[in-house]
């Protein structure tokens, strides 16, 4: 069956153009893709990088870069639609007709494609595909991938009872046209990398990544796919040591997060920018592109504009209770990626998966708590050094959850049994003996316990960003409202993010004692306190390390993110075991 789609339903955009992930059917994730039409925008993905079109059309993966946000603005004008395109048999020879974006599909050959604009006389239809550089410097005058999404356009064009022996391209940043002829040989290609995309989405399983490859430094899903970090885990001969890995993507996230804490407060949108209201008067207002999700505390009201706008590009709201409690995420329709959450299921029902996911998360975090003790604690004790190391070579050998929590729980009271000493305020009310809250009883505990929330919110987000269902964990196992996978993610890091944070708050006196309120023996932070926390686990999150596996600088919260992904690549089958962080 042939025929032409009405222009109101979009069946696959270019990369360049697509506004959101979840624009468009090239990038969803479908029950069984080899039966399902190719987009030809994933041809030219698959003849560019098969793993780039994996991640676009099985996983539903998509990130904008100024290349592809440059290529949404060049293609404004062909992206609205006009002209219409008539029936082969009913085309006057003495008429030419420009129509633009037409989107066409045949399910014998199992494509469908969104033509920029196509010139017709008579019978004869020439596609035209708009790109945003200038004509390369080579004897095709276009790259492979250009050549075939345009060849496959003009199959679709003959299918529809149209001739169609060759098409244009044209460069917008050259403005010239560049001629590409319908030949045996690229009729031929084609078909055969057509077959190949269909033939990679019915296996189920993602293409290694390139190696050393030019094209990923510019690719817009490089802090996807992480190419050179995978290449290096699974030991490639060609990424054999950490100066090999590239730092590819920002080694700082543009976009932060924004607090809301004044109570009445409301959240609104005014154009671009989120805007935040008390009694009718603005006190605050944020640039959209610079907001990564959104933490409402207490009452405080996002506005139905807001939330849809917050919705659609993919941006959290986190409701906090007024103490700090992190009670639940608005999200949109969620990740496409289907197939991971399939296999995150799987993984948590198979015992010996989950068990193998949990020993690095405790190793590591054992390992980090004893990073915080050598560093900052006056005179460490070599018992408690030794305890930890200990109790980590034990959790390397576990063989079930139960041990596992074990072990934590005793790493856990020889750590906090020091943590004190870490502190060196001179506030007797900041004097720290045990953990504890719900609620918490003593103002470092409070303070623990809004970073422990902060930095599970984060690990949620990363985990929501990444696909997975985040209250489906490995370690942390599933209870009613609790996340347990973002409580898996954030584990490694309270030690080196949360409780670092802390220590910086009491020895540098950024927290008085009149910052917090006792009420019937449990204490909670005052309205500032919480800005100064917050505040502080901000500064954590954004301060640049050297990554002990991959050798360049990032932030942790890029890192809690490239965490989150190589635990995915682990949960897919690409990587053989997770490496959980730990720091030197």
């Amino acid at each position: 069956m042939t025929t032409s789609v009405p222009q109101h339903e979009p069946i696959s955009e270019p990369r360049a153009q697509r506004q959101t992930p979840h624009e468009g059917n090239g990038g969803a994730p479908q029950a069984n893709l080899s039966t399902e039409l190719v987009p030809a925008r994933m041809l030219n993905e698959f003849a560019y990088c098969p793993r780039l079109s994996y991640l676009e059309w099985v996983q539903g993966e998509f990130a904008h870069s100024a290349d592809t946000v440059d290529g949404r603005f060049q293609h404004r004008r062909v992206d609205r639609q006009s002209g219409d395109l008539p029936d082969a048999d009913s085309a006057e020879e003495s008429h030419t007709i420009h129509a633009r974006s037409v989107m066409l599909l045949d399910e014998t050959l199992g494509a469908i494609a969104r033509l920029d604009l196509v010139e017709v006389e008579g019978r004869r239809a020439t596609p035209v595909d708009y790109k945003r550089g200038k004509v390369p410097n080579i004897p095709e005058r276009a790259w492979e991938p250009e050549r075939v999404q345009l060849c496959l356009q003009g199959l679709l064009l003959r299918r529809n009872g149209f001739e169609s022996d060759g098409g244009v391209i044209y460069y917008v940043g050259s403005k010239r046209r560049v001629e590409v002829a319908f030949d045996d040989a690229l009729v031929s290609r084609t078909l055969e990398l057509l077959e190949g995309a269909r033939s990679m989405a019915a296996q189920g399983k993602i293409p290694p990544p390139l190696e050393d490859s030019p094209k990923c430094p510019r690719c817009s899903l490089v802090g996807i796919c992480l190419p050179d970090e995978v290449t290096f885990l699974n030991g490639s001969s060609h990424v054999v040591k950490p100066d090999d890995v590239r730092r590819m993507a920002p080694a700082r996230d543009d976009a932060l997060p924004m607090y809301v804490m004044k109570q009445g407060a409301v959240v609104g949108k005014s154009g671009d920018s989120l805007t935040v209201k008390v009694r009718g008067e603005k006190i605050a207002s944020a640039r959209l592109l610079d907001v990564s999700n959104l933490s409402i505390f207490g009452n405080a009201q996002v506005t139905a504009q807001a939330t849809r706008e917050l919705l659609d590009r993919g941006m959290p709201i986190c409701h906090f209770t007024y103490g700090g409690w992190l009670k639940g995420v608005t999200s949109g329709t969620g990740h496409k990626n289907v197939e991971l959450r399939i296999q995150q299921f799987a993984a948590a029902r198979d015992v010996d998966r989950s068990v193998a996911i949990a020993r690095e998360i405790v190793t590591a975090k054992l390992r980090n708590s004893r990073v915080m003790l050598r560093r900052n604690h006056a005179d460490a004790p070599s018992a408690a050094l030794g305890e930890i190391s200990r109790l980590t070579r034990s959790a390397r050998e576990a063989g079930s959850l139960q041990t596992l929590l074990g072990i934590e729980g005793a790493g856990a009271r020889v750590y906090f049994s020091n943590f004190g000493a870490m502190i060196r305020s001179e506030e007797s009310a900041f004097d720290f003996r045990t953990r504890n809250r719900r609620p918490p009883r003593d103002p470092v505990n409070a303070v623990l316990s809004l970073l422990y929330s902060v930095l599970m919110r984060q690990a949620m987000v990363s985990a929501i960003a990444v696909g997975f269902d985040p209250y489906l964990g490995f370690y942390h196992q599933p209870k009613y409202g609790k996340p347990a996978l973002a409580l898996d993610l954030a584990e490694e890091f309270r030690p080196i993010v949360a409780d670092s944070a802390a220590l910086t708050l009491f020895n540098n006196s950024e927290l008085k004692p009149s910052d917090f309120i006792r009420r019937g023996g449990a204490v909670a932070l005052t309205e500032g306190g919480r800005r100064a926390v917050i505040r502080a686990i901000e500064r954590r999150l954004d301060s640049l390390i050297t990554h002990p596996l991959f050798g360049y600088s990032i932030s942790y919260r890029r890192i809690m993110e490239v965490q989150a992904r190589l635990m995915c690549r682990h949960v897919l089958g690409e990587l053989e075991k997770y490496p959980a962080f730990t720091t030197r």
